[in-house]
């Protein structure tokens, strides 16, 4: 059995924003070799997601706009902001959205439906994050 691992470095222009992915995974997928396996693509930060849904620019937005309704900013409204952080919502967008993804490999590709494509949700951006890529399989 193969093993790769990648790791992504992004850095968003705004606190929230969300990334389609999927070239960078493809791209790891090609140099890991692996034809039949598995691919798990990993948020290595506590305030950012991974997830997989259309590449719609109008859904983009409105999964900002859902999971603000859901926890809105409010620096004095989490018990976490105490701490002297301004973050606690973006922890609770993480939980919401997802801290991973499992792809299956077949025939060297990652096997989706047409639509499906790799995302990377930033809930308290401009800084550097990791994202983690894992390929295991022949």
């Amino acid at each position: 059995m193969k093993s790769y691992t990648e790791y992504l470095t992004l850095r968003t222009d705004e606190r929230y924003q969300i990334v389609n992915i999927t070239p960078q995974v493809q791209q790891a997928l090609q140099k890991s070799g692996v034809k039949e396996g598995l691919c798990l693509v990993n948020s290595m930060h506590i305030t950012s997601s991974v997830f997989i849904n259309d590449n719609e620019r109008g859904l983009h937005k409105d999964f900002i706009l859902w999971v603000e309704k859901l926890a809105p900013y409010d620096i004095n409204g989490y018990q976490h902001n105490l701490t002297g952080e301004d973050n606690g919502d973006a922890h609770l967008k993480r939980t919401i959205m997802g801290r991973e993804v499992v792809i299956a490999i077949t025939q060297g590709q990652l096997d989706f439906d047409p639509w499906e494509e790799i995302f990377y949700g930033e809930f308290d951006g401009q800084r550097n994050k990791r994202v983690l890529i894992k390929i295991i399989g022949e």
